[in-house]
């Protein structure tokens, strides 16, 4: 072995342990992140439902919602592909942004919903979550190959749920539901996983382990926010 071949297993063997040393910490930068995002939801949500005037402005204009719907999706597409190059302030104040637009975009939910049947729903998505992202985190069982299966099974249930849209079957919406709860039950623990190791392949541990635990973080997020409202769909109650 030459002596840049020996710097190299050397400088491996220091970014792996300075990885391995700032892992904990990363991992609660990710939840961090990710309850941040749901609070700033939540209560960006609250606010809407409880302004009339807000309301009729997104529900009662089918443009101002779907302008709010594309900003989210190109905000999702742009963090995520240019995440590289953004920087960690950049990418943090996008993944704000993102987390008040849906929140006035699930203000609904507050409208739809008794408080009783919302709070109930949060905590068993919070147990559920909190379980399957442990499980995803530290199993040693390898769930890259139940990845393309999720991601087809994403893509199934949109198209499904938009054809349920026109058909309006209630029993349909049922089906969906339960099929969503168990596709992002799955997810979860993936995303977790792959979140995991993610971290240890970055190049470092400063500004680039950051960006990717936020990209983590942003995924996560959208696993909780899609298994609560699936399960509020079957468990909640009507206002």
């Amino acid at each position: 072995m030459d002596y840049n071949e020996f710097t190299k297993v050397v400088d491996e063997k220091e970014r792996g342990l300075e990885l391995q040393a700032a892992f904990p910490a990363l991992m609660r930068k990710v939840y961090g992140w990710m309850a941040l995002a749901l609070v700033i939801t939540g209560l960006t949500s609250f606010m809407v439902a409880s302004s009339p005037a807000l309301v009729q402005a997104i529900y009662g204009n089918s443009i101002a919602f779907w302008v709010l719907m594309i900003a989210e999706f190109g905000i999702v597409w742009y963090v995520s592909a240019r995440i590289d190059r953004l920087s960690i302030m950049s990418a943090t104040v996008w993944f704000t942004i993102y987390s008040v637009l849906n929140g006035a975009v699930l203000s609904f939910v507050f409208l739809a919903y008794t408080m009783t049947s919302i709070t109930q729903v949060f905590f068993i998505t919070a147990g559920t979550f909190g379980a399957m992202a442990f499980i995803g985190t530290t199993t040693k069982r390898d769930l890259t190959k139940f990845g393309g299966i999720l991601l087809m099974g994403l893509i199934g249930i949109i198209i499904a749920s938009i054809v349920n849209l026109f058909v309006g079957s209630s029993m349909f919406d049922l089906i969906l539901s339960y099929i969503g709860v168990l596709l992002f039950v799955g997810l979860t623990a993936w995303d977790a996983q792959q979140i995991k190791r993610a971290l240890y392949m970055a190049p470092d541990a400063g500004e680039s382990a950051q960006k990717i635990a936020l990209l983590g973080a942003l995924n996560l997020y959208l696993d909780f926010i899609n298994l609560f409202l699936y399960l509020l769909r079957i468990f909640g109650r009507d206002n």
